[in-house]
């Protein structure tokens, strides 16, 4: 059967006359007659009388007109939704992004794609760098924000910005008295440092030892809100993306530009290579090439 046989079809049934499904349909009587056949043949049987002065419906063609009636019903919703979805009327993506981007350069980016998109439901999972790379490569989500990856070969990335580390410091420290400060004088206080596997972590370690720079730790989590806490009260100091310098400073601490040497890393979107992104993973990805911009480094 075909959608267009079962249209004929119903038009006939529910007008019992070949003259007027024509008129309804928009087709000639041979071109009708010739469809009808098309299925009854299909079928197996007869499912019209047919006769000089009337049309009737067989026990199947009676039996058929409640089932065609639904089956062209879900088609045509299957249509209408699937018209919405290629028209971002309707529809829903699924992102991932590390917690310095999700908390802190994604809600402005989720906004303006909610203006212009209010009827697309969007799915945030807030993990670490490494979560969202393999969300990616195992294709839980569509689109992921994270650091550039080691290896790109089954992955597509697309910069967004350099995010330059900054300094952390507490309030009532000498040091946040400074317009920046030299990593030579930052490691001179206790280091307050996000725990492997994070990547924020394996970057500072790889870049500082191609300078010979050890990373003394003092303190470790897994959480930057912890690590921002620790630093407000004293305790020492950190190191993290500038994209966290507005959560740092929300929770007390002091962010300064951190030189000798500037550690800056390429954020970006990351998708599967070989997988076309959906209507609405593809417009979010746009809004988020539009939108998201490098942070201003930080100042006391």
């Amino acid at each position: 059967m075909t959608v267009k046989q079962l249209r004929a079809f119903l038009a006939v049934a529910q007008t019992l006359s070949f003259t007027r499904a024509c008129d309804r349909l928009h087709i000639s009587q041979p071109a009708l007659s010739l469809t009808i056949k098309g299925l009854e043949d299909s079928l197996g049987g007869p499912l019209l009388i047919r006769s000089t002065r009337r049309v009737s419906l067989t026990p199947e063609g009676e039996a058929l007109v409640p089932l065609a009636k639904r089956l062209l019903a879900d088609w045509d919703n299957t249509e209408e939704r699937l018209r919405q979805h290629f028209t971002l009327e309707l529809g829903k993506v699924a992102i991932a992004a590390m917690p310095s981007f999700a908390c802190n350069g994604l809600p402005d980016a989720l906004m303006a794609f909610r203006q212009h998109f209010p009827r697309i439901n969007v799915t945030v999972h807030d993990v670490i760098n490494e979560d969202v790379i393999e969300m990616v490569r195992r294709e839980r989500v569509e689109l992921g924000i994270a650091f550039a990856p080691e290896a790109t070969d089954d992955l597509a990335f697309t910069p967004l910005f350099t995010d330059r580390f900054v300094a952390v410091v507490p309030p009532t420290s000498p040091l946040a008295n400074a317009a920046d400060i030299s990593w030579s004088a930052l490691l001179n206080e206790d280091l307050i440092a996000l725990q492997r596997p994070s990547m924020v972590r394996r970057l500072l370690e790889h870049t500082l030892a191609t300078r010979g720079i050890a990373l003394p730790v003092a303190f470790e989590s897994h959480q930057l809100a912890t690590v921002g806490h620790m630093v407000a009260s004293g305790l020492g100091v950190s190191v993290v993306p500038s994209l966290c310098g507005p959560q740092m400073q929300a929770l007390g601490a002091h962010c300064l530009p951190l030189h000798d040497p500037v550690i800056a890393h390429e954020v970006g979107l990351l998708s599967p290579k070989d997988r076309k992104l959906s209507v609405a993973a593809q417009a979010l990805a746009d809004v988020l090439q539009r939108t998201v911009s490098t942070p201003v480094l930080c100042s006391k």
